[in-house]
């Protein structure tokens, strides 16, 4: 019988700063705390598999996870977003920080991107994609310019709008800018941010693409694919990766529609590990300071979660984790240092276990790696033994 993992992150959804959090500005910060003490979260499912019982948390209580194991992992790389916190989960530690741009970006180059793309640039500032919209997006309509920002992540963003300017050329600007960002400027993602609407009531699309660089060294992705197993990709994993090591791809459609997706691909035969991202949670919520949002888009993941489980089969396991934090009650509207949780069941996976505190996300792909039985050249070190 074919082996199957599935791997969905819950983007943003950490549970507590971690010790180095000072050195980011994140001392406090605590993503699913937050929504706990709001009071509307209800994720009985997570809660059976030791959401609660996880170590060290403002929310740990004492007990025995139910139905599976349970821990939480510290983020190695020198960063808080979500390419390296991805990579790190694929077993790629990044030992140093991609460059950022407090002040904005450098005028040679949005000079450069101007003249290679036949477009103007105006923005060039730092802040949220929706006020750099709300701002900017009538002059962008009136002029046809592109609309460059970025953020404390590092991340070169270009917003459109798609009656103005084709995706496709959006994305073939992407294309171009991600070509001349190498170097001392190879930022972590280009990201295409089109809008539809009139001003003032904007809204950005899902058709947001991100064109990161490639990681610098075989990945799980890389090493199940090479050993002939499948690497299904859900929602941004495809971006996240620059493609790499994967054997087929769902694009990101929302939360939602990617775990209609997820769930969709529990009656397909496949031998290899289903990566799943939900970008909803920090996009939509975490970035905007939506406590409300957040707590109910946790609750409908759990709710999905009732499908989900029963339709496991008997080799599946299922791991639950993040890429970084983005707590919504936490000053600001940038991502936040913290520890992510690690969450796993299955038929075959031990009750009651739990993990305690893990030095690394990577421990998630040398696990995976031991699972199949794969050479495994990675960071990070295995828990398999633990949970089976």
């Amino acid at each position: 019988m074919a082996k199957r993992v599935f791997l969905i992150v819950l983007d943003s959804a950490g549970v507590g700063y971690e010790p180095d959090a000072d050195r980011f500005g994140d001392v406090g910060s605590d993503t699913f705390g937050t929504c706990i003490r709001s009071g509307r979260l209800s994720v009985p499912n997570m809660e059976k598999m030791g959401l609660y019982q996880i170590e060290g948390t403002s929310f740990e209580k004492k007990g025995i996870p139910a139905a599976g194991c349970c821990g939480k992992l510290r983020e190695q790389s020198a960063g808080k977003d979500t390419t390296m916190g991805h990579w790190e989960i694929g077993g790629v530690i990044s030992p140093k920080p991609m460059p950022t741009y407090p002040n904005g970006f450098p005028q040679e180059l949005l000079d450069e991107f101007a003249e290679k793309t036949g477009r103007g640039v105006i923005c060039n500032e730092v802040g949220s994609g929706t006020e750099m919209i709300r701002k900017y997006g009538e002059e962008q309509m009136r002029t046809g310019k592109w609309i460059v920002y970025t953020s404390a992540d590092s991340v070169f963003q270009i917003a459109a709008h798609e009656e103005v300017i084709p995706l496709e050329e959006l994305y073939e600007g992407c294309r171009i800018a991600r070509k001349m960002l190498t170097g001392e400027n190879a930022v972590g993602r280009v990201i295409a941010r089109p809008y539809v609407g009139e001003s003032p009531n904007f809204t950005r699309t899902v058709n947001r693409h991100d064109f990161s660089l490639e990681p610098p060294k075989d990945t799980i992705l890389d090493m199940l694919k090479a050993a002939g197993k499948d690497v299904i990709g859900v929602g941004k994993i495809y971006d996240i990766f620059a493609g790499r090591g994967l054997t087929k791809t769902f694009p990101n459609e929302g939360n939602e529609k990617n775990m209609d997706v997820t769930i969709y691909l529990l009656d397909e035969d496949f031998d290899g590990l289903c990566f799943v991202n939900l970008v909803d949670f920090d996009m939509l919520y975490g970035h905007r300071n939506d406590i409300k949002g957040y707590a109910d888009a946790l609750n409908a993941f759990d709710k999905r979660l009732d499908e989900f489980l029963p339709k496991m089969r008997e080799d599946d396991v299922l791991m639950i984790t993040a890429d970084h934090g983005c707590d919504p009650g936490f000053p600001g509207t940038d991502h936040t240092r913290e520890y992510v949780p690690i969450l796993c069941c299955g038929k075959n996976v031990k009750r009651g276990v739990n993990l305690g505190t893990r030095e690394s996300y990577a421990d998630i792909s040398a696990t995976i790696a031991e699972l199949f039985g794969i050479r495994y050249t990675g960071d990070g070190e295995s828990f398999l033994g633990k949970i089976m």
